[in-house]
């Protein structure tokens, strides 16, 4: 099979640096492109190290609608939409946009990127928005209790986040020493995936109560740990089946009968979602890495389904327990 070329636009930051380790052994794949303006003319290993040895390209400044088959939009929120106004041709190609500018539907003909739910329609699309890393670990715990029509009143939902999940530009809230022995709460009822997990709500089922989202930002790098709970009259056993059966076409999210921990998918584009009854009450812990399954290794997930590939070519990625 002739190898897709592949350009990265953004390609210096976190969700980039983890698209070119994937993508650096995906045999299908040419990386013909690494965009960067900040690093035009360094070498795309001189930035992320960890791929010393394994390529030898180069950042480039220009963007060439030309120079690939597939293009993955790395830059911050905004600037998406920008960058395609700016180089229409770039629309032409097939495009996963990992910021949020395409993921509420509206004058653009984006998918939205979570296989679970849009497979199908991925399958089809010349443009997929990627969803956000909560909006992707909240919505695989609880949209299959709103498919099924067994969740009753307020979804509430808390989750905690690594220090990778707020970009590589430096904050005081991502600085070692702020993150270190230390936590805290942001954006509480409203952060900004909200908006993608309600549309997603609304496609999945007859679901009229709301979401309500308390994020954590927490003292670790990687990962993200989302507990939901909401009231249901089904048995534990149902609900069990309900979740069940509700991923057992999908390669990457399963089912655990056992209370999961992050480093079960650390460095995967697992999820783990891990539903159980406690009283009258579901209660759903969801785990994704959120630079993998929550950013670049759903990206190519995505792009697999778009190019005809296997969903799963490039992503055989293993967690380590220690």
């Amino acid at each position: 099979m002739e190898k897709i070329n592949v350009g990265i636009i953004g390609a210096a930051g976190y969700t980039a640096g983890e698209l070119l380790r994937i993508l650096v052994n995906h045999t299908n794949v040419e990386i013909t492109l690494a965009q960067s303006e900040s690093q035009n003319g360094n070498t795309v290993s001189s930035v992320h190290t960890d791929l010393v040895g394994d390529i030898d390209l180069k950042f480039s400044s220009s963007i060439d609608a030309n120079s690939a088959d597939v293009f993955f939009l790395c830059k911050g929120h905004g600037e998406s939409k920008k960058i395609l106004a700016t180089y229409p041709a770039l629309l032409e190609k097939k495009i996963i946009d990992l910021s949020q500018d395409f993921r509420i539907a509206g004058d653009h003909d984006f998918i939205y990127g979570l296989p679970e739910i849009n497979r199908k329609e991925i399958q089809y699309a010349q443009h997929v928005a990627n969803p956000g890393c909560f909006a992707t670990c909240i919505q695989l715990g609880i949209l299959p209790a709103v498919k099924a029509g067994i969740a009753q009143d307020d979804i509430h939902v808390s989750g905690i986040t690594g220090s990778t999940g707020a970009g590589q530009a430096f904050s005081v809230t991502s600085h070692f020493s702020w993150r270190q022995n230390n936590a805290s709460v942001y954006k509480p009822l409203e952060h900004q995936h909200l908006l993608e997990i309600g549309q997603s709500v609304k496609q999945s089922g007859d679901y009229k109560g709301d979401i309500q989202f308390i994020p954590y930002r927490g003292a670790f790098t990687r990962g993200i740990i989302c507990t939901s709970y909401f009231e249901t009259n089904v048995s534990e056993g149902a609900l069990n089946e309900t979740y069940k059966s509700a991923y057992q076409d999908h390669p990457f999210t399963h089912f655990s009968e056992v209370n999961p921990d992050l480093k079960m998918v650390v460095n995967t584009n697992k999820a783990l979602v891990y539903p159980t009854k406690i009283g009258s009450k579901t209660v759903v812990i969801s785990v994704i890495d959120n630079l993998i399954k929550g950013a670049s290794g759903q990206a190519v997930q995505n792009m697999n389904l778009m190019c005809g590939l296997s969903e799963t070519a490039g992503l055989n990625l293993k967690a380590s327990a220690f």
